[in-house]
């Protein structure tokens, strides 16, 4: 089901121009989550706006307990999805954790997919 939710998460990104999307399969190498999707928005805007139509597109497949985190952050929103993580950057905010560098440090690169 995971495997599911992460290609709809996808797909809602996607078709949201969210930009640079990264999935990174977490599955048996940590205990926060299945999956950690990463991808940017272009403004503090459009990033409030893709983490609110990704929540509530995922609470209409079922996820109600989805949780946007980072509501007083206008370059960064986090999407608690429980397995699956999404974070949503503004991408200066995005180089500067480097989420997807400090992954590949901990994860064969095969398991990162742009």
């Amino acid at each position: 089901m995971n495997k599911n939710i992460v290609n709809k998460v996808h797909k809602i990104l996607d078709d949201n121009k969210a930009q640079n999307i990264v999935i990174i399969d977490l599955k048996n190498k940590s205990s926060i989550a299945d999956y950690m999707i990463i991808a940017s928005g272009t403004s503090s805007r459009h990033i409030q706006a893709i983490s609110e139509i990704t929540a509530q597109e995922l609470k209409s497949y079922g996820l109600d307990n989805c949780r946007i985190e980072g509501h007083e952050s206008d370059d960064w929103k986090l999407i608690d999805a429980i397995d699956v993580i999404i974070h949503i950057f503004h991408p200066e905010k995005r180089s500067c954790y480097n989420l997807e560098k400090m992954w590949e440090d901990v994860l064969p690169k095969q398991q990162i997919t742009i």
